[in-house]
C-alpha cells in the first residue's frame, strides 16, 4: 500500500511542477492572441443581466480557456506513465481498462467540447453562440446517454447503493434514465458555481481529495492516481486563479470535470456506498444549482425574479460581501462537508468489517 501511495504522490508532484512551468507560457499565449473572457450581457431568463455585468465588468479580457492546459497536462502524464512502465518503474500505465477507461473518456471527450465552446465564444464574441449552444447541448446529451448505457448494458449495473440509509436498490431500466439526468445536473452545477475567482477550483479540489481517499481505500490505485493528478493541476492553477485572477477556467474545465466526476461517481457506485455521501460532499454546488433553477422557475411562472441575481454566490456579492470573503467562507464550509463525508464513509466501512 505504501508503494502505491508513493506512486500516487510522485505522479501528483510531477503534474504539479509541469503545470507550474506551463501556466505562465500558456497565459502569455492567450494574452497574445487576445483569448480573453467576454462578460455575458443576458441572463438565462432572457433579460439583460445588468447586475452581473456591473459586478464583473472589470474582469473582461482576462485570459480564459484554462481547460486547454488541463487536457494537455493530463495527456502528458498518461504518456509519462507509459515511459515509466517501459523502464519497469511502475507496473501499470494510467490508461487501464478496469479502472480508468471510462473516467478518462469522460474527461477528454467533454473537455474538448468545452474547449471548442470557449474558443467560439471568445473568437467571435458570441456571434456564433447558436452553434456553441447546440454543440454543448448535443455533447451533453450524447455523453450522458453513452455513460448511462455503458454502465447499464456493458457492466450490467442497474442499482444504486444507498447506504447507510438502505442497501443496493435495483432500478432496472430506470437506472440509465436516472444516471442520465444526474450527469446533466452535475455539469450545470459545476458551470454555474464557476463564477468567482478561486471559488469552483477550491471547492472541487476538496471534493476530488475525498474521492481520491475513497478510491485509495477501495484499492483502485490507478483511478486514485488519475484523480490525484487532476488535484495537482488544480492546485497549480489556483496560484493564478485566486483574486485577482490571471486566468479563468472556462467551459472546457467544467466539461472535463463533469465527464470525469460523472463517470467516477457511477464507477464508485459499483464498489461502495458513494451516492448519499456524494450528495453531502457536492452540497454547495447543489445549492447554487437550485438557486438558479428557482430563479428561472419564478421568472417563467410568476413573471418576476425570486432573487435580485442568481446563483447564490452572486447574490452575496450583490449584497456587498467581498468576493474573497465569499470564496474563503465557501472553502471553509466545503472543508467541513469533506470531513463529514469521510467520517460517514469510514464509519460504514468499519461497521461492515466488524460485522
Amino acid at each position: 500500500m505504501l508503494v502505491k501511495l508513493n506512486n500516487i504522490i510522485m505522479f501528483a508532484l510531477i503534474a504539479f511542477f509541469i503545470s507550474r512551468i506551463l501556466y505562465p507560457i500558456y497565459i502569455s499565449i492567450l494574452r497574445k492572441y487576445k483569448l480573453g473572457k467576454t462578460i455575458r450581457e443576458t441572463a438565462v431568463t432572457g433579460e439583460k443581466s445588468k447586475i452581473f455585468t456591473k459586478l464583473h465588468e472589470q474582469k473582461k479580457g482576462t485570459p480564459t480557456m484554462w481547460g486547454g492546459i488541463f487536457l494537455l497536462v493530463m495527456g502528458l502524464m498518461i504518456g509519462i506513465s507509459y515511459i515509466l512502465k517501459d523502464y519497469w518503474w511502475i507496473k501499470n500505465t494510467l490508461f487501464n481498462r478496469q479502472e480508468t477507461y471510462v473516467i478518462l473518456f469522460g474527461f477528454f471527450s467533454m473537455g474538448l467540447i468545452g474547449l471548442i465552446d470557449d474558443f467560439l465564444n471568445i473568437k467571435w464574441h458570441g456571434t456564433v453562440k447558436w452553434l456553441s449552444a447546440k454543440a454543448k447541448l448535443i455533447g451533453m446529451v450524447v455523453f450522458s446517454a453513452f455513460i448511462s448505457r455503458w454502465f447499464y448494458s456493458r457492466l450490467w449495473i442497474d442499482y444504486i447503493n444507498l447506504r447507510p440509509i438502505a442497501g443496493k436498490i435495483s432500478l432496472g431500466l430506470f437506472y440509465p434514465i436516472l444516471t442520465f439526468f444526474i450527469t446533466i445536473a452535475i455539469v450545470n452545477a459545476i458551470n454555474i458555481t464557476d463564477g468567482l475567482d478561486g471559488l469552483a477550483g477550491g471547492l472541487m479540489t476538496l471534493i476530488l481529495f475525498v474521492l481520491t481517499v475513497v478510491l485509495f481505500f477501495n484499492q483502485t490505485y490507478i483511478a486514485a492516481t488519475v484523480i490525484a493528478i487532476v488535484i495537482a493541476i488544480l492546485v497549480a492553477f489556483m496560484f493564478y486563479n485566486i483574486n485577482p485572477a490571471k486566468i479563468f477556467m472556462g467551459d472546457s474545465w467544467a466539461f472535463a470535470l463533469w465527464g470525469l466526476i460523472a463517470s467516477l461517481l457511477y464507477f464508485l457506485n459499483m464498489r461502495t456506498w458513494i451516492i448519499l455521501p456524494f450528495i453531502i460532499l457536492f452540497g454547495l454546488f447543489i445549492i447554487d444549482l437550485t438557486s438558479s433553477f428557482l430563479q428561472i422557475f419564478w421568472k417563467k411562472y410568476f413573471k418576476r425574479k425570486l432573487f435580485a441575481v442568481a446563483p447564490l454566490h452572486h447574490l452575496f456579492e450583490y449584497r456587498g460581501i467581498n468576493e474573497t470573503t465569499i470564496v474563503m467562507k465557501a472553502w471553509f464550509i466545503q472543508g467541513l462537508l469533506a470531513a463529514i463525508t469521510i467520517i460517514i464513509i469510514f464509519y460504514q466501512m468499519n461497521k461492515i468489517l466488524i460485522n
